[in-house]
C-alpha cells in the first residue's frame, strides 16, 4: 500500500469532517498509521470547511497535506480552492449536485458524483456525504469498505443507530 493523502472540502454542516474522521478510523481498525486534521478558521460559516487525512502503512513525519494523492469537494469554493492541490495522477472527486462548472485539470481522475440526487433519491439529503465517501473508498482503497461499516456501528448509536441502514445504503449508491 501507497500513503494516500486526502483532502474532503465543502460547506460547513456538508458532513466533510465526518468524511475524514471514518476515514481516519477506519484505517486505525486496520492497523494502519493515519492523521485527521480539520481546519476550521474564519471560513466556518458559510465558506470552505475542509479537513485532511493520511492513510499509510509507513510512519507519517506530518499532518500537513501540501500535495494530496485525492481531493473531494462538495461545493464550487472547495473545487477553486482544493483543484490545484492534487498530485498528478491523483483522483478528484466532485459533488456535481453543486458544482456544474468543470475542473481545469486533465492530469487527474476525474469522478463526477451526483451525491445530493442520490441521496435524495434514498429520501436523506443530507446522506450526500455517505455517497461521497462510498465513492472514495470505492475508487482510492485507502481503506475497506467493511471497515468504514464497522465505524458507522460504532459512531451511529442511540438515537442515531435508526440512520444506519440509511447510511449503509448510501455508501453503495454510486457506481463509477
Amino acid at each position: 500500500m501507497a500513503t494516500h493523502k486526502l483532502i474532503i472540502a465543502g460547506f460547513g454542516g456538508q458532513g466533510v469532517m465526518l468524511i475524514g474522521q471514518m476515514i481516519a478510523y477506519a484505517g486505525m481498525l486496520e492497523g494502519k498509521e493515519v492523521t485527521w486534521m480539520p481546519s476550521y478558521g474564519p471560513e466556518m460559516r458559510g465558506g470552505t470547511a475542509n479537513c485532511s487525512v493520511i492513510v499509510s502503512d509507513k510512519r507519517i513525519s506530518s499532518p500537513i497535506v501540501t500535495e494530496a494523492t485525492a481531493v473531494a469537494v462538495m461545493n464550487l469554493p472547495s473545487l477553486t480552492k482544493f483543484e490545484s492541490m492534487i498530485k498528478p495522477g491523483g483522483q478528484l472527486f466532485v459533488n456535481t449536485s453543486l458544482i456544474k462548472e468543470q475542473p481545469s485539470r486533465d492530469d487527474v481522475e476525474i469522478y463526477k458524483i451526483d451525491a445530493t440526487e442520490i441521496a435524495l433519491n434514498l429520501h436523506n439529503e443530507k446522506a450526500s456525504n455517505m455517497v461521497i465517501l462510498g465513492a472514495i473508498v470505492n475508487e482510492t482503497g485507502m481503506v475497506k469498505l467493511e471497515s468504514i461499516e464497522k465505524v458507522m456501528e460504532k459512531l451511529f448509536t442511540g438515537k442515531k443507530a435508526k440512520l444506519l441502514p440509511l447510511n449503509r445504503e448510501a455508501l453503495t449508491a454510486w457506481e463509477a
